[in-house]
């Protein structure tokens, strides 16, 4: 049984992760996390005119011909819309985690008791990542798990 946290520890480990076990603070999409923030850096660092001086650069160095199609990527990873998987915001649509988990009244797939279970309500692409991130989290506990995932790629 993982060890009781302090509130606003517990509060944070349910906003960065998901109850199937993946970071939503890794996500391009969410609110606050290090993509958005990042974008964010990137667009004030550039400021407003850069798209002049990026034509005007063009002939010194090709790529930045493709700046504008850059910006529009920049502006998308700059909005990060989502609040994550607990306030209704996850982009798999089909997802059944969430509700699965507030019915058994876990705040994790991975330490509910009848984990794994036969019908996890995921997107097929995501059952063996779900699979390996709830053992991960029955194995170290929330805290120990987010700090293993934040040091690893969200989109391996």
């Amino acid at each position: 049984m993982a060890p009781t946290l302090p509130p606003p520890l517990h509060a944070e480990l349910l906003r960065l992760i998901a109850p199937c076990g993946l970071h939503c603070g890794g996500c391009l999409a969410f609110d606050g996390g290090a993509i958005r923030n990042h974008a964010r850096a990137l667009r004030e660092l550039l400021g407003p005119n850069f798209s002049t001086y990026a034509k005007r650069m063009e002939a010194m160095d090709p790529v930045l011909c493709h700046y504008q199609d850059f910006s529009g990527l920049l502006d998308f990873l700059s909005l990060g819309p989502c609040k994550g998987c607990r306030d209704g915001g996850c982009l798999m649509g089909n997802c059944g985690a969430r509700a699965c988990a507030l019915s058994r009244q876990v705040d994790f797939c991975g330490l509910c008791p009848d984990f794994p279970c036969a019908n996890p309500a995921l997107p097929e692409g995501l059952l063996e990542r779900w699979r390996r991130n709830g053992e991960l989290l029955r194995e170290h506990g929330p805290a120990a798990f987010l700090e293993l995932i934040r040091s690893s790629p969200r989109y391996p």
